[in-house]
């Protein structure tokens, strides 16, 4: 077995774990400062729409052997005091992408440039898309997101409880927030590439909670019949036992991702492949993250609230407390365990051992046939 997967499978038998929720309140300071960052670099560059979103214009040259800084500075006085962005197609074409300009302008800055490079007119392709037709694409994107959060919010609701569903928005909006301000600071136009890519991004970080949230649901069920492990304990043991699975999951579908950002976009200059990949990729990690470090540790949080889950807890303590007096094994109880092995074999637990700060103790010896009488059985 690989060291992956037996470190899947101790993790699932509760072997070895780490604590998640334990030290929630460290990865929301570091949530929080990733976040800020994003919305500083939001406010500070702003995002660059692409003319999809502002209108303008984008012109095609025909197959030149000038490169993209001598196209640049050929154009640099004949764009209206716009700025181009250039970029060199497989074709070796020339793409032009203006910005903010009416048809009017886009007709005349066309001429120039067809003058600028020494091709025709008629031989450059504009494609020129009005600011009003902008306007309406943002506000459909808007909308689609806005209900996109609407339905999913509304789903785990009914699928689980009002409180995982609070968490999984909060995780989804922290992702949003997260790949929107990498945007501002690379400075990447944001494209109707780019929202897919995000509605991609919120549909794979949503399941991956799912999953946890899932294995949580199991877990805490009829948490209150017992009285060794508190609700927070019982969710950093389902969390542990989907760790290696949320891993695996995101590392093969950034695989891919990374092919497009960085062989596709950089070295191929494929510039819609770069919309669409770093929205993915950013996307894809920070969904990860929130999926482990965010939503359970929120759902045990809110939890923890509940007037049941408080009495649970204070007789968790008390039964603890009795045990650590009486000096019984009550005080070494496996912090990150699940209710379902208390009812478990006991010998099966004495032989398993406990696992106390991530560490497994050694199991207890079994003492069945020692210290019995001597003599005969009646």
């Amino acid at each position: 077995m690989s060291r992956l997967g037996s470190l899947g499978h101790r993790l699932h038998r509760g072997e070895i774990a780490y604590d998640f929720v334990g030290k929630r309140k460290l990865w929301y300071g570091v949530s929080v400062l990733i976040t800020l960052a994003a919305i500083i670099g939001l406010a500070v560059n702003g995002l660059k729409l692409g003319i999809e979103f502002s209108g303008g214009a984008v012109f095609t040259t025909p197959k030149t052997e000038m490169s993209v800084s001598q196209v640049q500075d050929k154009i640099a006085d004949n764009t209206g005091g716009h700025q181009a962005i250039v970029q060199k197609l497989g074709s070796g074409s020339v793409r032009i992408q203006i910005s903010d300009i009416s048809l009017t302008e886009a007709k005349k800055i066309q001429g120039e440039i067809a003058t600028d490079l020494n091709v025709k007119s008629n031989d450059i392709d504009p494609q020129i898309i009005g600011p009003s037709w902008g306007d309406e694409i943002s506000k459909k994107a808007f909308q689609g997101l806005v209900i996109f959060m609407v339905l999913v919010t509304v789903y785990l609701a009914i699928a689980f409880e009002w409180r995982k569903a609070v968490a999984a928005l909060i995780a989804l909006i922290h992702d949003l927030t997260i790949t929107i301000g990498v945007y501002a600071i690379v400075g990447f136009e944001v494209t109707p590439g780019t929202v897919i890519g995000l509605l991609t991004v919120l549909g794979y970080s949503l399941y991956d909670t799912v999953v946890v949230f899932d294995g949580l649901k199991e877990s805490t069920k009829d948490i209150t019949k017992q009285n060794r492990y508190t609700y927070s304990e019982v969710a950093n043991r389902s969390l542990n036992q989907t760790l290696v699975r949320s891993i695996n999951t995101t590392v093969v579908a950034l695989l891919p991702v990374a092919g497009l950002l960085f062989v596709g976009g950089g070295l191929l200059g494929a510039g819609m492949l770069n919309d669409i990949a770093l929205s993915l990729f950013v996307g894809l990690t920070a969904g990860a993250y929130s999926s482990i470090f965010i939503a359970t540790p929120l759902v045990a949080d809110l939890k923890e609230r509940d007037p049941e889950m408080k009495a649970l807890r204070k007789r968790v303590l008390a039964k603890r407390a009795a045990d650590a007096r009486r000096g019984g094994d009550g005080a070494d109880e496996p912090q990150d365990a699940s209710p379902a092995d208390a009812d478990g074999d006991p010998e099966e637990d004495a032989h398993a051992g406990a696992v106390v700060g991530g560490q497994r103790t050694q199991p207890a010896r079994n003492n069945r046939g020692r210290n019995r009488p001597s003599g005969k059985r009646r």
